[in-house]
């Protein structure tokens, strides 16, 4: 089983700073993109470090209510994602799921019964998301929203000898070029 791996903060809706659930948003084709990757049958995962948790800035409780939020909206689209992982540790914890460890990925490979190299990731940070997804194998996706742009200059050296298979405009680019991948490959 193939998936796509989806990072919230920058890629999905806000910043990419670790926004407050009860202020995240996501960016309005956010649900045309989900919609899109259900369409071609892959699972679609969110995985997202939550750090903000362990630093005490939220609760646990209150990011779950805010999953269950996004999930809500994405249902108004008839669009959904299949599963959830976060890592809610303080940086300092050194933590296996922590991005760009690839604690989240191996566990929804586990769980999800999925494969890695078949899979895409994507993300708006080179040092975390495309680190971790090049450590996991699977195929990569940067997007310019979030903190996308300052990861292909000013922080280009965070993720040295990295390329991503594509650099997208926003996570509806990203999801229309994983699309013809996934029709190339059937």
């Amino acid at each position: 089983m193939k998936a796509v791996f989806l990072d919230r903060d920058g890629t999905l809706g806000g910043d990419g700073y670790g926004t407050h659930p009860d202020k995240f948003e996501m960016f309005d084709f956010a649900p045309e993109a989900v919609k899109a990757l259900n369409n071609e049958g892959v699972k679609v995962v969110l995985f997202t470090n939550q750090s903000r948790i362990g630093r005490g800035y939220f609760t646990e409780e209150e990011l779950l209510e805010g999953f269950t939020r996004m999930k809500t909206e994405l249902a108004a689209h008839s669009a959904y994602i299949d599963a959830i992982y976060y890592c809610p540790h303080h940086p300092k914890d050194d933590c296996d799921c922590r991005k760009p460890n690839i604690g989240l990925l191996e566990q929804a490979k586990q769980e999800l019964q999925l494969d890695l190299e078949k899979s895409f990731v994507v993300g708006d940070t080179g040092g975390s998301d495309m680190l971790a997804a090049s450590r996991a194998g699977t195929r990569m996706v940067l997007v310019k929203t979030g903190r996308g742009e300052g990861s292909l200059t000013k922080f280009k050296d965070h993720w040295p000898g990295i390329e991503p298979d594509h650099i997208a405009e926003d996570v509806l680019d990203a999801a229309m070029w994983i699309v013809q991948q996934l029709k190339k490959e059937k």
